[in-house]
């Protein structure tokens, strides 16, 4: 989880998947796409539509029995569907289960209701089939059910004849069965209510692992009674009662979703160490930081009392935390406080523990005892991946699949993450295309089995509650897609159509991303918002480590500015460059090229408006680069529009030219990005005969 690196990283990755999108439309572009997805979203493992046969007309009339399982969990999802499918349909239909199944619209079966304590092995698996006359879902558990439901929901339409289901077959399982979202509550607070609609989102595109990452140098955010100085010196009086989490342990059941705490250790332990600085290696005293990095306090590996605490505190949060794996964090350990130490270095040289390195395989090794102890399976940052740790540990990727791989081979369980951080502020493409098990993989069956899945990663040094909605969705449900969908699901056209469709109807569920930005720009620029908006449309944020190094926020940095109303990933960005692809591809296509005209003609329009406009208030202080910028940047593109519509090569000076004002173009102008630099680059190549 190193930041800084893992910034990189991701930064290398992204730009070398954009550089190939934006050079060849072949690869995942040209590839088949799958048959007629519809708007499901995954998309299932098997999809039979019966185009023959009419459809189920939905009306007032719908019920819903069960003919198996009769659990509380899957009569509240039916409840849940029924209220979501009212909303709308504004239909007049009952929202309980009908006891009675004579008649009924939608028969429920679940064999079985599941574990008591949902794990990787749960049977999500499921099958529904759809005809004019009803509709039949059946699954072995519960879980099996709940997402059978969403599908259904999915499959909901609407024509002239009302609403109605596609008769339709499927057959459908996970691909991986750990499909996650990491929640960082440490740096910045999350309420419950936020914690609770994120999990209603996560249940919709069916993920299944809330990764509730849960202290942190800025915070300590769970309520401990046998050591209260954790949260009351640790936290700013920002945390989680004991009776907050078990609600929301059991809210998260309720939608076939695990909870797996992390708490971090033995560095990231600022916050531990506010109230229990006796624990540490260095002398204290600590304070909350409220910066944002790699610090030096860290737990003294060396003395029993420590982990007699860490046995204390475990103890006491396995009465919360009922799932079978439990994260340690492990990452980031700069070791200084180690290093001047001489009690512990004369300890290590003792034990033989050449480094650093050494020192922290001794502490997870006796970590581990603990956590197995009190039943629990360690994870860990790729960090804890050193020889001498027993194989019972799972290895939390940040690196990449390499190093997951080499985990595999060693005969270590391991969780990616890498391609998956939200907060890098990447596109819906950049998180969808990698995975976890690439084509080509040289891993044996054996050793692929042990890759259990993935994460996305929902960091907050640059999100708060008013603004991690935006920052989330809608870009999670392409990673739940490819953590759920068969690989070779990866057309980026049909993905980003049902993207938009799932995303307006995340809505439902309470979530805010959709009308974020609006919002947001009517509290920081009041009567502007209007103007600001135009240009937010074609802008994304500055990337986390463009942001880390322009502002350098910290915990205390109000986040409402202009940056943060704008949506990483808006729609006219893909749009823009799907139709530059159409017009280099079929010049002679006038249609896509009158429109394309018209969008880039209007963000210049837009820019020059807000030139012209001036500085008038400190949130057109914030957009004004960008507007000057955007202004050439669009005018650039109709200017290679109109050369490929000519059909003449654009000459070398003007190509190398436009291409050096592209480089300059692509960065941060302010804390904003400019989403047509991709699509004018791939115009401006195609005029230059590239």
């Amino acid at each position: 989880m190193n930041r800084t690196a893992a910034a990189a990283l991701a930064a290398l990755a992204t730009l070398a998947t954009i550089s190939a999108v934006a050079a060849a439309p072949a690869a995942a572009q040209n590839a088949p796409s799958p048959p007629a997805t519809g708007s499901l979203m995954p998309v299932p493992r098997s999809v039979t539509w019966r185009q023959d046969q009419a459809p189920l007309i939905l009306d007032s009339t719908f019920r819903v029995t069960l003919a198996g399982v009769r659990d509380a969990r899957l009569s509240g999802a039916v409840r849940r569907m029924l209220v979501r499918l009212r909303g709308r349909t504004a239909l007049a239909l009952a929202t309980v289960p009908a006891a009675d199944g004579s008649g009924a619209t939608l028969v429920v079966r679940a064999d079985a209701p599941g574990q008591a304590v949902q794990g990787t092995s749960e049977d999500e698996s499921y099958q529904l089939d759809v005809s004019a006359a009803r509709a039949g879902l059946h699954a072995a558990t519960v879980v099996g059910a709940l997402r059978g439901l969403e599908t259904f929901l999915q499959l909901v339409e609407a024509d002239a004849r009302g609403y109605h289901v596609n008769a339709v077959g499927i057959d459908d399982a996970p691909r991986f069965p750990w499909r996650g979202l990491l929640v960082d509550v440490g740096r910045h607070f999350m309420p419950p209510e936020v914690i609770r609609r994120t999990l209603d989102g996560m249940a919709a595109v069916k993920l299944n692992v809330l990764h509730w990452h849960l202290s942190e140098d800025q915070g300590f955010r769970v309520e401990s009674r046998r050591y209260p100085r954790l949260q009351q010196m640790g936290s700013d009086g920002l945390y989680y009662t004991r009776q907050q989490i078990r609600e929301i342990v059991a809210y998260a059941r309720e939608r076939g979703i695990r909870v797996v705490p992390e708490f971090d250790m033995p560095g990231h332990s600022s916050s531990w160490l506010v109230g229990y600085p006796q624990y540490s290696a260095g002398e204290g005293p600590y304070q909350i930081v409220r910066e944002f990095g790699v610090f030096d306090p860290v737990f003294d590996p060396t003395r029993e009392e420590v982990y007699r605490f860490l046995d204390g505190f475990i103890g006491e949060m396995v009465g919360l935390f009922p799932d079978a794996y439990w994260h340690v964090g492990g990452d980031e350990v700069n070791g200084r406080q180690w290093a001047a130490n001489p009690r512990i270095q004369a300890y290590m040289r003792a034990h033989h523990l050449e480094n650093a390195e050494a020192l922290q395989v001794h502490f997870n090794q006796r970590l581990l005892r603990i956590l197995t102890k009190y039943h629990k399976r360690m994870v860990g940052w790729d960090e804890i991946y050193k020889p001498g740790l027993p194989t019972d540990a799972v290895i939390h990727s940040w690196r990449g699949t390499e190093s997951l791989g080499r985990a595999a081979r060693q005969g270590y369980s391991g969780i990616l993450s890498a391609p998956y951080y939200l907060d890098q502020q990447f596109t819906a493409e950049a998180h969808y295309l990698p995975d976890p098990l690439p084509a080509g993989t040289d891993l044996t069956p054996e050793q692929q089995a042990r890759v259990l899945g993935g994460e996305a990663c929902m960091w907050a040094e640059h999100v708060t509650p008013e603004t991690i909605d935006s920052r989330i969705w809608p870009r999670l449900i392409a990673v739940a897609e490819r953590l759920w969908s068969p690989r070779e699901v990866r057309d980026l056209d049909d993905m980003y159509r049902r993207l938009w469709v799932t995303s307006a109807r995340l809505e439902e569920l309470g979530l805010q991303h959709e009308g974020h930005t609006a919002r947001m720009l009517r509290l920081v620029a009041g009567p502007e918002a209007a103007e600001l908006t135009r240009l937010l449309r074609v802008t994304q944020p500055a990337t986390f480590g463009q942001r880390g190094q322009l502002q350098r926020p910290n915990q205390l940095t109000p986040l409402a500015y202009l940056v943060d109303a704008a949506r990483p990933d808006p729609p006219a960005r893909w749009e823009t460059v799907r139709m530059a692809r159409r017009v280099i591809a079929a010049p002679q296509d006038s249609a896509t090229r009158a429109d394309l005209t018209t969008a880039l003609g209007m963000q210049q329009q837009a820019a020059r408006r807000l030139v012209n406009r001036g500085v008038t208030s400190p949130a057109m202080a914030q957009v004004m680069p960008a507007a000057i910028v955007l202004d050439s940047l669009a005018g650039l593109g109709l200017e290679a529009v109109r050369a490929i519509e000519r059909g003449e090569r654009a000459g070398a000076d003007w190509t190398s030219t436009a291409l050096a004002s592209l480089q300059r173009w692509e960065r941060p102008q302010g804390l904003l990005r400019l989403t047509a630099v991709d699509a004018v680059r791939l115009l401006v190549k195609a005029a230059g005969g590239q």
